[in-house]
């Protein structure tokens, strides 16, 4: 087959979790005194870690000297930690998709900037335990997003090369990301972002559907 393994990013890729995302960032917000954030503004505000999310987060607030910044950040991750599956679902086609590549000896994998410990916790509670060959998030060792590092340790535990994974993610760090590992890149426009912002990184498919992708995979 010309695949191997299937890479895919967690939030607005595998999981619709802006719920959880806005919830968590709300909460966090009203302990200062700033707020709340609507969904449609936290689509726009997360993909790059949680540091990053903070920091847009205050900005949208009117804080946009930091003031709160580093005083927050814990805050954050103490109410992430409890909430982090909040209203968590897949998307719809998602689990036929996973499953279908599984059932053609594929890898199927995640690799995300949420913290590490929640994006375990996110993909088993959505998924099962060890429904997926690995799951990589943000932790010491593995830069960020779009750093390919991540998912290049990814195709490596699955025993692929990076010309035989396919990277599917929602936004422009993700379509960087697939290019800078050398990957086959697929922007799903069911997640956070527009057309318009994928399709400006000419990912080699864009997919209305996760099924959409399956005659490519059978390959």
């Amino acid at each position: 087959m010309k695949y191997k393994c299937l890479i895919f990013d967690l939030d607005g890729t595998l999981v619709n979790s802006i719920h959880a995302l806005t919830y968590c960032t709300n909460l966090s917000l009203e302990k200062f005194g700033l707020g709340p954030l609507t969904e449609e503004q936290m689509m726009t505000i997360v993909g790059d870690g949680y540091k990053m999310q903070m920091k847009r987060s205050l900005a949208a607030c009117g804080d946009t000297d930091e003031a709160h910044y580093e005083a927050i950040l814990p805050v954050y991750m103490e109410i992430f930690g409890k909430y982090c599956n909040y209203e968590m679902h897949p998307y719809d086609g998602i689990v036929e998709l996973t499953s279908k590549a599984k059932e053609l000896g594929l890898k199927i994998a995640v690799v995300s900037n949420k913290p590490d410990a929640q994006a375990k916790k996110t993909v088993e509670y959505v998924f099962g335990a060890g429904y997926f060959d690995t799951v990589i998030g943000e932790q010491e060792g593995v830069p960020k997003k779009p750093d390919p590092s991540g998912a290049l340790k990814a195709a490596k535990i699955c025993g692929a090369d990076p010309s035989e994974c396919l990277y599917f993610g929602d936004t422009n760090t993700d379509m960087k990301t697939g290019k800078n590992a050398k990957m086959t890149t697929v922007g799903v426009l069911w997640g956070f972002r527009g057309r318009e912002e994928l399709a400006a990184f000419q990912p080699e498919f864009l997919l209305e559907k996760p099924l959409d992708i399956l005659m490519e995979i059978e390959k």
